[in-house]
Parts: structure tokens; sequence; C-alpha cells
């Protein structure tokens, strides 16, 4: 089976194929093979705005940006060589270094990275990011979910700096729960996977022309 029959399978599995030009949507992720298409919004399901206007196809998402989906939105974009699956209800604003990158104020975001280190903060954590991929979901007042899908990270809690750990993965190998609570033991708790999958990260790599380290890996897919 070859990978496009196969990818098409597993964003099927995932219920990335429904309605709202998402076929379009894929046959321009898979024709881009390993020519990156251009940078800006590519997917909009639902109501999403950038900076409290209506987004645009094609729309480029610049530093100072924030990007809001509603109840029943969804975004799919690209910034330089990293892309991004923004889903329902979540805000996310992009700085103008790459010290202050991207930060997800509330809901879920799966991101993928090109080389080059830059920050991502929440909530409870900042996150170094150094050409990886990962998944956040952010809600406030509860801890934050963090899957660094692989790659490597340096993690630093921000209830507890001392606590910073340097996360290396390969697939989804140590997702975490990270909280601001003093009174627990640990601000960063082991966690299961959740709400994402590898379908979605090859969507994703392939868009600005790579493939996941995991792709064509046997052992269990999520």
């Amino acid at each position: 089976m070859n990978r496009r029959r196969r990818l098409l399978q597993q964003l099927g599995a995932a219920g990335l194929l429904s309605a709202g030009g998402a076929m379009g949507f894929l046959q321009r992720a898979l024709a881009a093979g390993n020519n990156p298409v251009p940078p800006g919004l590519h997917k909009l399901k639902g109501q999403v705005t950038v900076n409290g206007q209506p987004a645009r196809q094609g729309q480029l998402i610049l530093p100072g940006d924030t990007v809001v989906t509603g109840k029943d939105g969804e975004a799919t974009y690209v910034i330089g060589q990293d892309a991004f699956l923004q889903r329902s209800g979540s805000t996310v604003s992009f700085g103008k270094s790459m010290a202050d990158f991207m930060r997800v104020l509330n809901g879920r975001i799966l991101s993928v990275f090109s080389k080059g280190e830059r920050q991502v903060k929440f909530s409870t954590a900042t996150i170094g990011i150094r050409g990886t991929a990962c998944y956040i979901e952010e809600s406030a007042g509860t801890p934050t979910y963090f899957c660094l899908c692989y790659g490597e990270a340096e993690v630093i809690p921000s209830a507890a700096p001392h606590e910073r750990e340097i996360v290396k993965t390969s697939h989804h190998d140590h997702p975490l729960w990270i909280s601001d609570d003093m009174k627990m033991p640990s601000m960063m708790v082991t966690a299961h996977i959740i709400n994402h999958t590898d379908a979605e990260l090859i969507l994703l790599e392939n868009l600005v022309g790579r493939w996941p380290p995991f792709y064509g890996q046997t052992e269990k897919r999520y």
C-alpha cells in the first residue's frame, strides 16, 4: 500500500475527510510533497476570526495576530515552515519574536515546527520548542495538557521553574498534565494520549513539505 492510500485511510478514520472542502484541502496537502504550500489560512470551518475580523482563505497570519475559533470553528494554517490545526473554542496569539512565538490563551491546538528554537507559552508553563510537534489543551483553572508528539522541548512550569525538564520523544512517549496548584506534590504528572492523531500530524507536516519521523513505522498509531 503506497503512502497516499495509507494516508487517505488514516485521515478518513480520523474524520478529516468530512464535508466542507476537506478533500480538496487534502489533495493540496498531498500534492505538496516536498514542496510546501504557501503560508496562510488553508482550511476554515465555522466561525474563525483574526484580530476580531472574519478570517479569509489564504490570509497570512502575522506576528502580533490573534486567531480565534468559535464553538463550531476550526482553522488550519501555515506560518513560515510551521503548521497548525486550531480546534473549536480556541484563542491563540502569535508574538513578534521567537522568545514569544505563540501563546495558547485557551482551547486546543496541534502544531508542527521546523528546526530552530522558539517559545510556546500557556497559563501553566513555558515550552522551549526545538523543531518538533506538540498538542496543547488549555482551560482556565485546570491543568494544561501537553503532548510532545516527537522531538525535544524544555518544559518550565510557571509555578515551579525548578521542576523544569528536558523532554525527548519519538512518538507521543511522555504526555503531561501541567498544573499551577502549589498543593500538588509535582507540577507535572504523566498523562495519556488524548484528542490528536498521527493522521493529523502527517497532514500538517505535508503542508510544509515534510513527513513526521514516525511515518512508516509499524507500531501502534494514534
